[in-house]
């Protein structure tokens, strides 16, 4: 499939944000992926941006701009963790992980719109996890961070629905990343035991998502949230 739409994906130097810009690419997309650093994969333009930023994410866009064409399809990927029990989670463990994944999404988002209802055309992909409705210990932080975004894109769709932009979440479960393979072996087999597929998922599976959401045959989907998860959080 080709296509000349502009993509956006926040985050994209790594982990599932990287697999996502490399699908679009490969898909034949015009992209580019913000980063505060490293680069993203080749064929993708990368601007640098911090999502906490509005003036950074700004110039980033505007850049994106003047060299690819308005953003039509944003994926919103870049987040955090601050992970720990709740009586120990600072007032700042909260605000960073809230501030960069839920209101980074905002900012993005906020500066995406105005050219995806100039064109009648937008798609808005935020991707969570399935821990915003599954909930885990040492993660209320980033649970709730994820799953504001349930809730933020079911509100856009009511807001801009009739515009031709449809706004939706996914919500990958335990994914093979760097992040991962850190931990401890006997931890890993602890986690896969509670997935029904028996394994963790690969980043192409949620980037797959991502580029089906941003396709055609996705035109008449908003609100909603898909899970990428091997059954782990049943839908939620």
């Amino acid at each position: 499939m080709s296509t000349d739409r502009v993509v956006l994906v926040t985050g994209g130097n790594r982990g599932i944000g990287r697999a996502i810009a490399e699908r679009f690419v490969y898909d034949g997309y015009r992209v580019a992926v913000t980063a505060r650093s490293g680069e993203g994969p080749e064929g993708a333009l990368t601007v640098r941006a911090d999502v906490t930023d509005s003036a950074s994410l700004d110039a980033a866009f505007t850049e994106v701009e003047e060299k690819l064409g308005n953003v039509e399809i944003l994926v919103a990927n870049a987040g955090i963790t601050k992970d720990t029990l709740m009586l120990r989670m600072s007032e700042d463990d909260f605000d960073a992980v809230v501030n960069t994944n839920l209101g980074g999404s905002f900012r993005v988002v906020k500066r995406a719109l105005k050219g995806m209802i100039r064109a009648r055309f937008g798609r808005v992909i935020l991707i969570s996890s399935v821990v915003g409705l599954y909930g885990s210990a040492g993660q209320v932080n980033y649970a709730s961070s994820k799953s504001a975004l349930v809730g933020f894109a079911r509100s856009l769709t009511r807001e801009l629905g009739a515009r031709g932009i449809t706004s939706n979440v996914v919500a990958p479960g335990f994914i093979e990343t760097d992040m991962t393979a850190e931990l401890p072996e006997a931890t890993q087999a602890e986690y896969r035991k509670a997935i029904p597929a028996g394994r963790y998922g690969k980043s192409d599976e949620v980037a797959g998502v991502a580029a089906w959401l941003a396709s055609e045959d996705a035109a008449y989907i908003s609100g909603a949230v898909i899970p990428v998860d091997g059954g782990l959080g049943m839908g939620h």
